[in-house]
């Protein structure tokens, strides 16, 4: 192999299985809530040192740092997973029931952060109504919170504690309801 095949290695045209284990040794380590430097800690324990900075080079350096097999097959015990899991893609760490149900869990959630920002949205423009009308503020915050515990029925204390900025907004008119009788 000539020095200029290992310069290509070493960049963009990297191996796609190289590029599955920086990928791969990020998720586990943000799946765990570890830093860096905890990372390397853990690895010197299972008795493969890898330093913070190397760690981070592999994952994100620009090119990524190349992990040898002794550190591969440290970051397969310290994570509990297999050579073959650690270089193959990071998307086929779950079955496709998994993912498929994360896929969904993720795309809920975006729109449910983007009706966040509807609702905060919302709030300002209420909020600027009832300065510019002190005189209706009382009125306008009743219907508010009289209509959003009609379309909640029992979720309505739930959907305060969801969007604590309307809650904050609405004050004393954000008790709850009376119980039906």
């Amino acid at each position: 192999m000539s020095s200029g095949d290992g310069a290509a290695r070493a960049g963009p045209e990297r191996p796609l299985p190289e590029n599955n284990v920086a990928e791969r040794i990020k998720l586990e380590r943000e799946v765990r809530g570890w830093s860096t430097g905890k990372l390397a800690e853990r690895m010197a324990e299972a008795g493969h040192p890898v330093n913070q900075s190397a760690i981070w080079r592999i994952e994100s350096g620009k090119p990524r740092r190349r992990v040898n097999l002794d550190e591969a097959l440290g970051f397969c015990k310290v994570f509990d997973i297999t050579l073959e899991d650690l270089s193959g893609p990071p998307g086929h760490v779950a079955n496709a029931h998994v993912r498929r149900l994360v896929g969904e869990y993720v795309e809920a959630w975006k729109e449910w952060r983007d009706m966040g920002k509807a609702l905060d949205r919302l709030t300002a423009e209420l909020d600027e109504y009832t300065k510019d009308h002190p005189d209706q503020q009382d009125m306008v915050k009743a219907l508010l919170a009289h209509e959003v515990a009609a379309a909640s029925g029992t979720d309505y204390m739930r959907h305060l504690a969801m969007r604590s900025k309307l809650r904050s907004w609405l004050g004393e008119h954000a008790s709850p309801p009376p119980a039906a009788e």
